[in-house]
């Protein structure tokens, strides 16, 4: 579903692209898909950006981000990954190294998709076209750092991709298109955000070709009416409190799949409960009023929660009927309930 005030043109034909040259700057699955359609289309990428590697894994030994796995597979270079771009932040002379190693390169435009770095006005000013943001919400809507999270938490009905021309303010600049896609009842952050990378990998290929053969984009300003702001996961919201509504915690399941996954606490234990829904029942919050093959089911300040998909540490996902065979959790078990700060 498109945004009419924001047309796209899917159906553009693809000519060589040799006259549009692409810098990029992104850094997780989300951005690695964005960078592989621009890539697949045959706009010359003449510098790739991307978060320094960190270390990941049970080992904790340095992976590159998926951005920078897929320049290295394609021979895309340079691939620049500075802590900042910012020539008087804490890193000026790996900032002044990288922003002039840039502008070497001599962009036309830049696209930017979940990258994690400040631009500064120097950077945002470098190509000549500006720079191009793919954010996955429909702005002005969940700007942010994790809008496809809170959208799912908050109940939203629908989101979408948004490319916008970037300003020096937080997702604030100008909207060059929008399109939007429905939050089913069951939609978890996992799927919403595989839909989205598609979408704006799509869409960002079809506006670098109405850019090469149009020499500019119209934008319209976002408005001033709607404005909120997708703060950034924390592991510490992934303790479900069970004192909230049922119809919450069950949006904050499909928020929190893959991360941080959302959890209640037996003992010690730490349960992670991957699917729930809302049902109609009555107990004091935290209490398992039933746990059979159906699900494990747990009174919350409003109704209860039946999660049917859980995993112990080190353990795997598993349903209610198998996972109750190691963990049994009989009726009135009681789960921890998270302090409060009030």
């Amino acid at each position: 579903m498109s945004d009419s005030a924001f047309p796209l043109d899917s159906a553009t034909p693809a000519p060589h692209a040799g006259a549009l040259r692409v810098a990029f700057a992104g850094t997780p699955e989300f951005a690695r898909a964005a960078l592989e359609a621009i890539h697949a289309a045959g706009f010359p990428v003449v510098a790739v950006l991307s978060q320094p590697d960190r270390p990941a894994g049970r080992g904790m030994q340095l992976q590159a981000s998926p951005v920078k796995q897929y320049a290295v597979a394609q021979g895309l270079a340079p691939i620049l990954q500075p802590r900042s771009l910012r020539r008087h932040g804490k890193y000026p002379e790996e900032a002044g190294a990288a922003v002039d190693a840039l502008a070497a390169c001599a962009p036309d435009v830049m696209v930017v998709a979940a990258y994690g770095l400040i631009l500064p006005a120097e950077v945002l000013a470098l190509p000549r076209h500006g720079c191009l943001n793919i954010h996955a919400s429909l702005l002005p809507r969940w700007r942010g750092a994790a809008p496809i999270h809170r959208a799912i938490e908050a109940g939203d009905a629908e989101t979408g991709i948004t490319l916008m021309q970037m300003d020096e303010g937080l997702d604030t600049g100008a909207m060059i298109a929008r399109e939007a896609v429905p939050i089913g009842p069951d939609t978890t952050t996992a799927q919403l955000h595989d839909t989205l990378a598609a979408l704006g990998a799509r869409m960002i290929v079809d506006a670098l070709r109405r850019l090469r053969a149009e020499g500019g984009l119209a934008a319209t300003p976002q408005p001033e009416a709607g404005v909120t702001y997708a703060e950034k996961i924390g592991k510490d919201e992934a303790r479900l409190d069970l004192r909230r509504p049922a119809a919450e915690l069950a949006r904050q399941v499909r928020a929190f799949d893959p991360f941080p996954g959302a959890t209640v606490q037996v003992g010690d234990t730490a349960i992670k409960c991957w699917q729930a829904q809302a049902i109609e029942a009555g107990g004091e919050p935290g209490t398992v009023l039933a746990a059979d093959a159906d699900g494990v089911v747990i009174a919350c300040g409003e109704g209860a929660l039946r999660v049917t998909l859980l995993q112990k540490p080190g353990g795997r996902r598993l349903p209610a009927r198998e996972f109750l065979q190691g963990m049994p959790m009989p009726a009135g078990t009681l789960c921890v309930l998270p302090q409060r700060a009030d």
